[in-house]
């Protein structure tokens, strides 16, 4: 299956669990009494002296408790489907074979899919406050296109009850100088931004990443990022990742470096962040 057809493949059985049902009345609001005693009136003919109305009654009934039963089993299927597709789906297997196809190709993806989608949320604290990334990213089997935004919140400076915030953006192109089931390197560069309470960046952007087999489904990821000016900022992380299907869990440890170079008030300001970080995502 490919990886776009997996993602959309994904959304829809999302959708299918998350939509309504054949519930009888609307979420968080009573059924109407009334309604459903004109609705038993009018599904009822006058009976007949002498004719028994409990067979109709048994026959009214049967086709409505079918129809529950019916959309309770398609919502329980629609779920476990979702689920059982999450965990045995994505380019993450549990083994790698290392033996090669008739076209010298690699039989297990791992690392070395020809495309993959990938899609995570992270976060922890840092110092004097926390960080939240969120990342997406598009790749081939060598180039490929990585986006990653970090909310990081933290205590003023000044004493105060207050909290700044800093905004950081990567938009990167990249290439997998290496590329085999095993491991992946990566080279990456395009342009990052930095959105402090007084001032906003906009910059070249460097960085280089790594993933590597460790056991099983068990990966290594490390990745450092910098951006050399107008401001200066130096961004590097480890972590274990384990792949359980097409679900990600990693945690690891991240520190980072933000200079402004006076760029503010002509005074040099200095930041040091570090911190751990845990968090999930999906790789198809």
């Amino acid at each position: 299956m490919s990886p776009l057809r997996a993602v959309l493949c994904a959304a829809l059985a999302l959708g299918l669990v998350l939509g309504p049902g054949s519930a009888e009345a609307r979420f968080g609001k009573r059924s109407n009494s009334s309604d459903s005693k004109k609705d038993d009136d009018k599904g009822h003919e006058a009976t007949a002296v002498g004719e028994d109305s409990d067979d109709d009654r048994h026959d009214d009934d049967r086709p409505r408790r079918r129809h529950r039963n019916t959309s309770h089993f398609t919502d329980v299927d629609a779920t476990v489907g979702f689920f059982a597709f999450i965990f045995s789906g994505g380019n993450h297997r549990l083994m790698i074979d290392d033996r090669r196809g008739p076209d010298a190709e690699w039989r297990g993806e791992r690392h070395a899919a020809p495309l993959s989608f990938r899609l995570g949320l992270q976060g922890g604290p840092v110092t004097e406050g926390a960080a939240v990334d969120l990342f997406i990213g598009l790749e081939g089997r060598r180039f490929g296109a990585d986006v990653r935004l970090t909310g990081m919140g933290l205590d003023a400076d000044d004493g105060s009850d207050e909290t700044d915030t800093i905004s950081l953006v990567e938009a990167h192109l990249t290439w997998a100088i290496v590329s085999l089931p095993q491991a992946r390197v990566r080279v990456e560069a395009g342009v990052s931004t930095a959105h402090a309470p007084d001032v906003t960046f906009v910059g070249p952007s460097l960085g280089m990443s790594l993933e590597a087999c460790m056991a099983g489904p068990l990966d290594f990821e490390a990745r450092v990022q910098t951006t050399p000016f107008p401001y200066r900022q130096v961004d590097a992380s480890a972590a274990l990742a384990l792949h359980l299907g097409a679900l990600v869990l990693r945690g690891g440890y991240r520190g980072m470096v933000l200079d402004d170079a006076g760029e503010v008030d002509d005074v040099r300001h200095v930041d040091t962040f570090h911190g751990p970080f845990f968090g999930l995502g999906l790789t198809y």
